[in-house]
C-alpha cells in the first residue's frame, strides 16, 4: 500500500508564518511608513502592481495542478457535486452574509470602528463567495479522499467562479448597502480568474506535450514555496498598511475570526450530514465537507484589495480568514475520519 500523502512542514505550520508576518508587517509598517506609502501608491486602475505580481505568484502555481479536462469526471460524483455546489453557490455565501451582519453589524458593533463595520463585511462575503481550489488537494489526501471527485469538483468550482463571482458578489454587497465598482470587480476576476486559468492551463498543456507529468513535476517542485512566500510576503504588506488600525482596536481579529469560524463548521457539517443523507460514499462526502467549508483566500484578498484598497476593513477581513484556515481545516479533516464509523453506518429506517 502506498504511503499516505502528507502535508508537508512548512504547510502544516502555515499559521505561524501567518502570525509571523502579521507582526513583522505592523512592525515595518510603523518603521518604514515611507516606503509602505510608495507601495500603496504604485497603482493602475486601483490595482496595487507589487500585490498584483504577488498574488498571480501565488494563484498560477496552484492553477497549473488542475486539469480542467477532469470535467468529464464529474458524472460518475454527480451526488458529492450537486452536495458541494449547493453548499458553495446557495449556502455559503448567504449564510457568511447573515453571520456577518449579525455579528459584525449588531453583535460585536461596540468594540469596532464604526466606519470599518460595513468594510469588513464586505470582505466576508468576498472570502465566501469563493470557493477553495488548490489547497482542497491536500486536505483530500490528509483524509484519503476519493481524487477524481476533488480534481472534478475544484475544476469545476474554477469555471463557475469565471461567471458567478462578480455578480454574486455585487448582489451580497447591495444587499450589505454598499456600493459595488462594478469595473473594478470584473477587472479583478478578469485578472486573478481568467487570465491566470488560460495561462495555467496554457503552460500546463506545453510542458504535458513536451515531457509529460515528469516536466509538469519539476516546475511545481520549485514553484510550491514561491507560492507559500509570496502569500506570506503578500501578507507583511498587508499588515503593513493594517497595523495602526490592529494597534488601536486590538480585538478586531478575534472579533472578525468568529463569523469565520461558525461558518467554516456549518457549512462542514452541513456537507457531510447531506452527503450521508444522499447516499454518497465516505472517501467523496470528506472533500466534499472540506470543499464546502475551505475559501480561495488568495482571490478574496485579491478582490478586496482591488475594490477597498490595501489599507481597508475588507482586505483585513480576508486575511484573517488566511490566519484561520489552516488550523481550523485541519481540525475538520480530524473531525471527519474520526466519524468515519458513524457515518458508514446504516441510515434508520
Amino acid at each position: 500500500m502506498a504511503p499516505k500523502p502528507a502535508i508537508g512542514t512548512f504547510e502544516r505550520y502555515l499559521s505561524l508564518w501567518v502570525a509571523a508576518c502579521i507582526a513583522v508587517g505592523i512592525m515595518l509598517g510603523y518603521a518604514l511608513p515611507g516606503l509602505f506609502a510608495f507601495i500603496a501608491s504604485a497603482e493602475v486602475a486601483r490595482v496595487n502592481i507589487v500585490v498584483a505580481l504577488l498574488i498571480w505568484l501565488m494563484i498560477v502555481p496552484m492553477l497549473l495542478k488542475i486539469d480542467l479536462g477532469a470535467l468529464g469526471s464529474v458524472r460518475r460524483h454527480w451526488k458529492g457535486v450537486g452536495v458541494t455546489l449547493f453548499i458553495n453557490w446557495a449556502v455559503k455565501p448567504f449564510s457568511m452574509a447573515l453571520l456577518g451582519t449579525f455579528f459584525l453589524g449588531y453583535l460585536f458593533r461596540p468594540w469596532l470602528p464604526d466606519a470599518e463595520i460595513g468594510s469588513y463585511i464586505a470582505g466576508l462575503i468576498l472570502l465566501a463567495a469563493a470557493p477553495c481550489t488548490a489547497m482542497v488537494f491536500v486536505w483530500s489526501n490528509l483524509c484519503d479522499g476519493e481524487p477524481n471527485y476533488t480534481l472534478s469538483q475544484v475544476a469545476l468550482n474554477d469555471i463557475i467562479m469565471v461567471f458567478a463571482f462578480a455578480p454574486l458578489v455585487a448582489l451580497l454587497l447591495g444587499v450589505a448597502s454598499i456600493t459595488v465598482p462594478w469595473d473594478t470587480l470584473l477587472i479583478s476576476v478578469l485578472l486573478y480568474i481568467v487570465v491566470p486559468v488560460i495561462a495555467a492551463q496554457f503552460i500546463r498543456r506545453a510542458l504535458l506535450g513536451r515531457g509529460g507529468q515528469p516536466a509538469l513535476d519539476r516546475l511545481l517542485a520549485p514553484l510550491g514555496p514561491v507560492s507559500l512566500i509570496a502569500l506570506l510576503t503578500t501578507l507583511i504588506l498587508l499588515f503593513g498598511f493594517q497595523g495602526e488600525a490592529i494597534i488601536a482596536h486590538p480585538l478586531v481579529i478575534a472579533l472578525i475570526a468568529v463569523p469565520i469560524l461558525i461558518q467554516v463548521y456549518f457549512n462542514a457539517g452541513l456537507a457531510y450530514w447531506l452527503s450521508r443523507r444522499f447516499g454518497v460514499a465516505w472517501c467523496v462526502a470528506a472533500p466534499a465537507a472540506l470543499i464546502g467549508a475551505s475559501n480561495f483566500f488568495e482571490l478574496a484578498v485579491a478582490a478586496a484589495i482591488s475594490l477597498f484598497g490595501l489599507g481597508s476593513g475588507a482586505a483585513l477581513a480576508t486575511v484573517v480568514g488566511v490566519l484561520v484556515e489552516v488550523p481550523v481545516m485541519l481540525s475538520v479533516v480530524a473531525l471527519v475520519k474520526k466519524t468515519r464509523p458513524w457515518y458508514e453506518r446504516p441510515l434508520p429506517t
